[in-house]
Order: structure tokens, then sequence, then C-alpha cells
């Protein structure tokens, strides 16, 4: 790992392409065991997504590759993803930063960041429901 130098990125300090190679793959393993989760995923190009999330995770943490993607809420208009399944997304993800060795200030840091995209990724149909 790359020391932490106050003028090092986030993407650098967590690894780089190694660690986010090793993130995503561990990452996905998680998700697609949850039964809340992993039917979204039912049918979908595995190594498309991957290849995406890897592309988000390094540009969100100031690497050197740029999300190529469609925008989140366009990629995910339509699945009607709760809150409640977006936050099963996160803790896989904290779990799975915990597994690979990132610290918790820097795993704080992608979560934060993650989380600025909730309302592009979620969609909840009975908001302000009894």
């Amino acid at each position: 790992m790359t020391a932490n130098t106050s003028d090092s990125t986030l993407y650098e300090r967590i690894g780089g392409a190694e660690a986010i190679e090793s993130l995503v793959e561990s990452f996905y393993e998680k998700v697609l065991a949850d039964p809340e989760l992993s039917f979204y995923f039912k049918d979908k190009p595995m190594g498309k997504l991957r290849k995406m999330q890897k592309e988000f995770f390094s540009a969100a943490t100031g690497g050197p590759i740029t999300y190529s993607g469609r925008p989140l809420s366009e990629v995910h208009r339509g699945l009607a993803i709760s809150k409640r399944e977006f936050g099963r997304f996160t803790e896989h993800l904290i779990d799975t930063l915990k597994e690979v060795g990132v610290k918790e200030s820097e795993s704080n840091e992608i979560i934060s960041h993650v989380n600025l995209y909730a309302d592009e990724i979620t969609n909840d149909t009975e908001f302000g429901a009894d």
C-alpha cells in the first residue's frame, strides 16, 4: 500500500488498481449471495457490471480511470431499488472494505461518496406512505 501522505489520493492510499479489483470481486460475491439483492443481477452481464463498478470505484477514489457508464439514475431507473436494499448493498461494501484491509477512515470516505448517489440509485415508490 502507498504511504498515507496528504497529497496521495484515496485510490493510492487503499492500494490502487489491485485493491479495486479485489474489492469488486469480493463485493459481488457477497451481493450475489444475498437473497434480498441477488435477483437484481439475474441474467445480467456480470463481466460488464464488474468493469463498470471498477471504473466507478476508481473514479470515486481519485484514481486514473474514468467512469464510462451511463448516468446512475438512468442505469437504475425502473428497478425499484428501495432505500433498505441500498443499505444492504452498502453493508456488503463496508464488510468488503474491512476484509480487503481498507482503514476505517478511508472506508468512511468511500461510503460517503457512494451515499451521494443514493437518490439516483433508489426509487422508493411509496415515499410518504404510512
